[in-house]
């Protein structure tokens, strides 16, 4: 056998793990574990997810021949034993930083990546669509979908199976059960899975039943019908995985996920079958790294770490705290002063501060699984029942409840509170995670209030002010990471649509929208260096606009510069452009913010720099504005 770290390095593709015996895949499993750990321990990432797959991994790609047949993940938490088999272990090192290779599956990276997802749930309807396409091409290559039984708590992921036995097309999903999303699984599907995963004697009993069940005599036509009916009744009764036998995938399994002679073997069985099949893989999330194994809830995405002894890096002493912190605390503190406050999250308590919550009232605090839509219709329901629902979610899967904001939430009016977490860059994580099109897709909704702090302190006062608003839904939007460093103070309410004025100032107004307040400081203390005395104000809201004081400023100023961490098309810049054209005003503005193009995964302060987002940035932006207006003045003047 190949000694350690022999076999990965000379990977150079797929199909050369056609001609390797069980002992060299096992030998390849261990390579491939230690490298994540080692990479993940330097830099974060997504760990636990893809330990468990390895095996997996390795029997997938010795089964099929990738990229012929199309293997597609689910959301891309698990993708990394793929990348290494896929000819991206010399520059695995660069895994999510700038310019280096990305977290999620990429389709511009490698042929092997079918599909980008960064949202779970997607998988079956993207294998469906890819094997429909195939049959309409008359083509016979081979479709499988890899998904996590935390995804298939998405209601898309039913509505994709139900269509595919429809169909009947040919196609395989791998359901790979860990018992675990992010966090651990919640509901009636997870309490199946589990019933399933841990009798053994339904695996057995199955096979004895199919047995008995082939060998009743063939009868004439309706006695056939009969019997029919009364196998049916019998598998119903006792057969594993008749959920997903009734949407019209042939079940198979549960399998161990880290016996490679079973998984190969089933997979090969899978093969040779038509129409939709699901296999049921058990793993363990965090396979093979012992902190991981034992605690698959921290280790799902952890930040860099001694591999050696499995300790995080340290918070730094006097670190600000996280906007989710303050966020989770204020929650906590308001509900003690109001029975109505419950907070809602989709899978992701940890995350967004909702677990702090939860375990001050547990009564009150809702994981609904996967299903960012089910989660905004039910604060819909909780609002009607005369409770304050807080939806704690990130910005990037809110998209995903698009329609229940408008419908279910937004034409009643219903004062539903959206706590909006990883609003604007989030780096690492890269496109599909992006927080940068909220204010976009909320500000057109009729009775929405939308509002960003520009520091923790004023997060605080956010939250009572939503609280206190009765009149319909408010959104909040807030970064990833830590705050400003600034004391925390008591909640107090603030007044809905007013703006507040940092700086005065005669030649430019900066206005800012969120923590970017502080680099519009920053910038108006560089101008200032230069005779140019420029105006900041903290926007604070996006809607309802404070007019009047932006109105006097642009009037009085005649120049300024809006500054926001989000798309330009439809953004806070846009709220402004829109209001000084309906009032007639002759300001000249420049909108700083993300050009219609997609952010990457990378240093936030990388892009940041890259659009003009800094003081330097935001200084400059307030030049070219005053050197634009030089020629017109001068004219004027004669």
């Amino acid at each position: 056998m190949r000694t350690l770290a022999e076999i990965l390095p000379r990977l150079q593709r797929p199909q050369d793990l056609k001609g390797m015996d069980e002992g060299q895949l096992v030998q390849l499993a261990a390579e491939i574990r230690r490298v994540i750990i080692d990479t993940v321990a330097r830099q974060g990432g997504h760990l636990g997810a893809s330990l468990g797959v390895v095996e997996l991994t390795l029997a997938l790609h010795k089964v099929f021949d990738s990229p012929r047949d199309k293997i597609v993940w689910d959301t891309g938490h698990q993708a990394y034993p793929h990348k290494l088999v896929t000819g991206r272990f010399h520059r695995f090192h660069t895994l999510r930083q700038t310019g280096g290779i990305s977290g999620f599956l990429k389709r511009e990276e490698s042929p092997h990546d079918v599909v980008e997802a960064g949202h779970a749930g997607t998988s079956i309807s993207h294998a469906v669509g890819l094997a429909r396409a195939r049959d309409l091409r008359g083509e016979k290559h081979h479709v499988v979908a890899v998904i996590g039984d935390g995804a298939l708590t998405a209601g898309m992921a039913f509505e994709a199976m139900n269509h595919a036995g429809h169909l009947g097309t040919d196609l395989i999903v791998v359901l790979n059960d860990n018992s675990m999303s992010i966090a651990p699984n919640v509901g009636g599907l997870s309490r199946y899975l589990t019933q399933i995963r841990t009798d053994p004697a339904y695996t057995r009993m199955r096979a004895e039943l199919e047995r008995m069940l082939e060998q009743l005599p063939r009868v004439g036509p309706q006695a056939l019908r009969w019997v029919q009916r009364f196998k049916d009744s019998l598998k119903y009764l006792v057969v594993p995985g008749m959920l997903f036998e009734a949407l019209g995938l042939r079940y198979l399994g549960p399998v161990d996920g880290y016996r490679l002679r079973d998984l190969i073997r089933v997979l090969e069985s899978a093969k040779a079958m038509r129409g939709p099949v699901l296999i049921h893989v058990i793993t363990q999330k965090g396979k093979g790294y012992a902190p991981a194994e034992g605690d698959p809830w921290t280790w799902h995405g952890p930040k860099p770490f001694n591999p050696a002894t499995g300790k995080m890096e340290p918070r730094r002493p006097g670190e600000p705290p996280a906007y989710t912190a303050v966020f989770a605390r204020t929650l906590v503190e308001l509900a003690r002063e109001d029975p109505r406050l419950v907070a809602i999250t989709a899978a992701m308590p940890d995350g967004t501060g909702v677990a702090t919550f939860a375990r001050t009232f547990p009564e009150r605090s809702f994981d609904v699984g996967i299903a960012e839509q089910h989660a905004v219709t039910f604060a819909a329901g909780l609002a009607l029942g005369g409770f304050r629902p807080v939806v704690a979610i990130y910005s990037t899967f809110l998209q995903r409840a698009f329609d229940q904001a408008v419908h279910d939430v937004g034409l009643q009016r219903l004062p539903v509170i959206f706590a909006i977490d990883r609003a604007g860059i989030v780096g690492a994580d890269g496109e599909t995670h992006q927080g940068l099109y909220d204010i976009a897709y909320l500000r057109p909704l009729p009775g929405y209030v939308l509002m960003a702090p520009k520091d923790e302190n004023e997060l605080r006062h956010m939250l009572k002010t939503a609280v206190a608003y009765e009149q319909g839904p408010v959104a909040i939007r807030w970064p990833r990471g830590t705050g400003i460093g600034v004391p925390l103070e008591e909640p107090r309410v603030l007044p809905v649509g007013r703006a507040e004025l940092l700086r005065a100032g005669r030649d430019v107004a900066l206005i800012a929208y969120g923590p970017l307040a502080y680099a519009a400081l920053a910038a108006a203390s560089l101008l200032a260096r230069e005779g140019i005395d420029a105006a900041v104000v903290n926007a604070r809201f996006a809607k309802p606009l404070d007019e009047e004081l932006l109105a006097d400023l642009l009037a009085t100023t005649g120049h300024a510069v809006t500054v926001e961490e989000h798309m330009l098309a439809g953004g806070f810049g846009s709220a402004v452009l829109e209001m000084a054209a309906r009032r007639g005003l002759k300001a000249r503005i420049r909108c700083l913010g993300v050009p219609d193009r997609v952010v990457e995964h990378g240093d936030p302060a990388h892009f940041r720099a890259l659009f003009g987002l800094t003081p330097e940035g935001i200084a400059q932006a307030a030049r070219e504005v005053l050197d634009a207006a030089a020629p017109v003045r001068r004219r004027a003047g004669g």
